[in-house]
């Protein structure tokens, strides 16, 4: 299998691709022009990779791959709350919960998915509560042959967040910032790394106490992340998985590892596009160690 060397993670945020403060709310018009962007800038990222004797300027050859992960927004964050699932199973009149939740947030991604394959992309759905075991409300193992294998035959693997088994709480709510962390841990093992991360919300990347954008964030700092925590506040509408600040601790995290992020507008036309031909785009810049 010819693996890629690289990937680039990017998620689309609940808050972007649904209305929050609603039910089940998709925002067609900002899905079907985000994957519009994605086909138009990084429609020849996941390309099957050329043989490795075809040398660097063969034709093929494949560049930095694509892996799309995606909120569960006004869907699966409703049903969990509803049925009280952050912190796991307590009794088995939550079960019905686990099954509207798992559905609810599938029901996303298709309508994910759909868009992708509208504008002329090849999507691979991964489901998390296939793949995915925690243990005490924390993923602990990611199956990734499958999204590997995807990637290799020139298909874009597009993962969500979901309900995923726990080994010690029953069920946990997996966010696509644990899949990405999952992602840049396991994926070396493979011959793989993720090169960098984009994050896309409605906001113009994180804010200060002042409401100003920062334009950068360093990894390991502890001081302006106890800062930003009081600065950010909780997420609008319904969210079991912590929102902006559960986004910038995991930047901040994967920062710490050598792994880049950009924070931006998905709610600006073209700002995607841009960012995945890897031009300079407003937001705020979570810079790696080292």
């Amino acid at each position: 299998m010819n693996r890629p060397a690289e990937v680039t993670l990017l998620k689309l945020g609940g808050s972007l691709l649904t209305e929050k403060t609603a039910v089940d709310a998709v925002r067609p018009a900002v899905l079907a022009r985000l994957a519009a962007e994605i086909a138009e800038s990084a429609g020849a990222a996941w390309t099957p990779a050329a043989p490795a004797a075809a040398g660097p300027g063969a034709s093929g050859q494949r560049r930095a791959a694509l892996v799309v992960g995606h909120g569960s927004g006004s869907f699966g964050h409703v049903a969990a709350r509803r049925h009280d699932l952050a912190a796991g199973l307590r009794g088995t009149a939550q079960l019905p919960g686990v099954s509207l939740t798992q559905e609810r947030a599938a029901a996303l991604h298709w309508q994910v998915c759909a868009a992708l394959a509208a504008a002329g992309l090849h999507p691979f759905s991964l489901a998390p509560s296939s793949s995915v075991v925690a243990a005490g409300g924390r993923p602990l193992t990611f199956a990734v042959e499958p999204l590997l294998l995807a990637l290799a035959r020139g298909l874009l693997p597009v993962l969500y967040g979901d309900v995923v088994m726990d080994r010690e709480q029953g069920v946990a709510i997996c966010s696509t910032e644990r899949l990405f962390e999952l992602l840049a841990r396991e994926l070396p093992a493979h011959g793989t790394r993720v090169r960098r991360v984009l994050w896309l919300g409605e906001t113009d990347g994180v804010y200060d106490a002042d409401g100003r954008t920062v334009d950068r964030l360093a990894a390991g700092d502890l001081a302006r992340r106890g800062e930003l925590r009081g600065a950010i506040g909780a997420a609008a509408g319904t969210d079991v998985t912590g929102g902006m600040l559960h986004r910038v601790e995991t930047a901040l995290a994967l920062a710490a590892h050598g792994i880049p992020s950009l924070i931006a507008n998905g709610t600006a036309p073209g700002l995607l596009a841009a960012a995945l031909r890897g031009e300079p785009v407003p937001g705020t810049v979570i810079e790696a160690a080292g």
